[in-house]
């Protein structure tokens, strides 16, 4: 069995592809593509085998796309931008979300999760369910109606994923993903205080 884990063979890569054929000689901020970095103070972090500047404009065009989808129900619904996230956090939790777990979530004050909470029921977006063996425990589920109006406007973004994904095959696929989830696991470590300076 193998035990190195995963942090560990992406430092071992990260650090194989410095010493590679395309890093910039001499210059440790460099990337593989011998572009320098932002600025001199990433000279802690491992260095990014690709352009950096090419993935973070694809990454800023793909957010303001689906962004853009997103407001777009927002306002066909009359909900706020955060009532969309909320129903999006209640949607991709792994076990029933509760107030206290979307507030962590969302990064909202107590009062303002209480007040999305009660929007999203006036408009019918989720119900409020006590738990049966504790009834203190409040559960919060996306309505069936909602939900499935929500996937009537969202497919054509399911659409556009299997459409560009067709050109790749399961590998590349995996990769995408694995570093997709590697991405939002490193950007969920940032706080607004970090990002800030």
């Amino acid at each position: 069995m193998n035990t190195e884990s995963s942090a560990g063979r992406r430092s071992g890569r990260r650090a194989g592809a410095a010493a590679g054929p395309n890093a910039t000689a001499g210059d440790p901020h460099a990337t593989a593509a011998g572009q320098p970095a932002a600025d001199a103070s990433t000279g802690d972090l491992p260095v990014f085998p690709g352009d950096l500047s090419a993935f973070a404009v694809q990454l800023r065009r793909m957010h303001g796309e689906v962004g853009r989808v997103i407001h777009q129900y927002a306002a066909r619904r009359n909900l706020h931008a955060t009532d969309v996230q909320a129903l999006a956090a209640i949607l991709d939790a792994p076990e029933p979300m509760t107030p206290s777990r979307l507030r962590a979530v969302l990064g909202l004050t107590s009062g303002a999760v209480t007040a999305c909470i009660d929007r999203l029921e006036r408009a019918g977006q989720v119900r409020r369910v006590r738990e049966d063996a504790d009834r203190r425990v409040v559960h919060l589920h996306y309505a069936a109606d909602a939900r499935a109006a929500a996937r009537t406007h969202f497919r054509p973004l399911a659409d556009a994923l299997r459409r560009a994904g067709a050109d790749f095959d399961a590998d590349e696929l995996t990769t995408a993903l694995r570093f997709l989830t590697a991405l939002n696991d490193a950007l969920a470590q940032v706080s607004g205080e970090s990002a800030g300076r």
